[in-house]
């Protein structure tokens, strides 16, 4: 799915915050939450989550949903992560 595509689903689902984020070579984020649901598509490198002791891995085209409060943990690949996500 291309970026385009993407947003109009996104604005579909009614997600009302779309932005794209870029993660660090290398970096990681310990277990955490966000008080939104998250759906984001891949651009470009790779981001592993851990969500209910699961982990995997996201590559470009690929995408990922979180819920409202679900505790998980990101590693990004060797060359970072650029995603675009949306937010509600």
């Amino acid at each position: 799915m291309d970026s385009s595509n993407f947003t109009l689903e996104l604005q579909r689902e009614g997600y009302g915050t779309i932005t794209t984020v870029t993660r660090e070579p290398d970096g990681f984020l310990d277990t955490h939450t966000h008080p939104f649901e998250a759906k984001a598509l891949i651009l470009s490198g790779e981001i592993s989550l851990v969500c209910h002791g699961q982990e995997r891995l996201y590559r470009p085209g690929e995408v990922f949903h979180l819920a409202p409060a679900e505790p998980h943990s990101e590693r990004y690949g060797p060359a970072g992560v650029t995603y675009l996500v949306g937010r509600k």
